[in-house]
């Protein structure tokens, strides 16, 4: 996947170094792993819209276990999440009305009665 100044693949024993140095150039948190990158990778994956099962495609992975076990949520998605039901609930409610408009409701119907 990586490979040195010489085109070789970088050994065990040099990677935590070149990674650090990387890591810094780059203005990454110390405490950064680089096994960090998948779970960033899976969700931001999904937070961009992608399935369970697209994001599976892209890690390469083959059960719905492993790819959940990568994948956070945060609070900025489950507001986003909680808005997108609340939309969906609001317009439901207001095609309902819009249909029932004129029409008498049941409790209309039993005071009548």
């Amino acid at each position: 996947m990586f490979v040195g100044e010489k085109g070789a693949p970088f050994r065990r024993t040099s990677f935590g170094r070149k990674w650090k140095r990387a890591r810094a150039h780059i203005g990454m948190p110390d405490g950064f792993r680089f096994y960090d990158l998948r779970y960033t990778g899976h969700t931001l994956s999904t937070q961009s819209g992608a399935t369970l099962k697209g994001t599976m495609v892209r890690a390469g992975q083959s059960s719905e276990r492993a790819a959940l076990i990568y994948q956070h949520s945060n609070a900025e998605r489950q507001k986003e999440v909680a808005g997108g039901i609340d939309a969906r609930v609001r317009a439901e409610r207001a095609r309902i009305a819009e249909k029932a408009e004129g029409r008498r409701s049941g409790a209309d119907l039993l005071q009548d009665a």
